[in-house]
């Protein structure tokens, strides 16, 4: 299924840090897209092992309600001294007793984690953040675009113009970390023009190149 300007979608997400990328990124073409918050959706429960599963389960949620289509994303940070870890559980990391979520203690987490185990060089602080979107239909048919940013994690955190672990990732071949970087910058993609810097533009370029046609 091709989506054509004007055409109404379902971003799968209650986070204002990810609808605003999501935002940015489809304003050259054109979709009318809706959050589930504005449909008074609840959030499901993320039960998958990985992040293909979880974007399922969001869009599916979101389509199956709406009867419109759906796209969602399952997104967070592959670290390789820490095996991997948090993947899947990026956001888990950050949730409060309390309840709501605090990036800073996540980040504070993270960095405990790695000095515990005396890793301490850039390249042994290496990882990626990777991003999954899932388009699905309400009937359920399924297409996945994956995106993923290399880079290395650095101490302390540095910006405030990114969310959740921006501040403390540096993207391969720069010297800022997400965080420090406009949305522009992060994004660093221009349909026709550009090649994607970060992991969800690198997944959502591949999704436009798929389904809106973009160059």
């Amino acid at each position: 299924m091709t989506l054509t300007a004007g055409q109404k979608i379902v971003v799968a997400s209650h986070n204002e840090g990810k609808l605003r990328e999501f935002a940015d990124l489809m304003v050259p073409f054109g979709l009318e897209a809706k959050s589930a918050k504005d449909f008074g959706l609840p959030e499901p429960e993320e039960t998958g092992t990985t992040f293909e599963q979880n974007a399922y389960i969001k869009a599916f949620a979101a389509a199956s309600a709406t009867g419109l289509p759906a796209l969602s994303d399952d997104s967070g940070l592959v670290v390789d001294a820490l095996d991997g870890q948090p993947g899947v559980y990026t956001a888990d990391w950050a949730q409060k007793p309390e309840g709501g979520r605090d990036f800073m203690m996540a980040m504070q987490k993270t960095e405990d984690m790695l000095r515990q185990r005396r890793v301490t060089t850039e390249a042994e602080r290496s990882g990626r953040f990777v991003a999954v979107i899932c388009l699905c239909q309400p009937d359920g048919e399924a297409e996945y675009f994956r995106g993923e940013a290399e880079g290395h994690l650095v101490w302390p955190p540095r910006g405030e113009k990114g969310f959740g672990y921006d501040p403390i990732f540096v993207p391969q071949g720069f010297s800022q970390t997400f965080g420090e970087m406009t949305a522009e910058e992060k994004h660093g993609w221009k349909p026709g023009e550009t090649e994607a810097l970060s992991h969800r533009a690198r997944a959502f370029q591949k999704f436009a190149r798929a389904k809106l046609g973009a160059l």
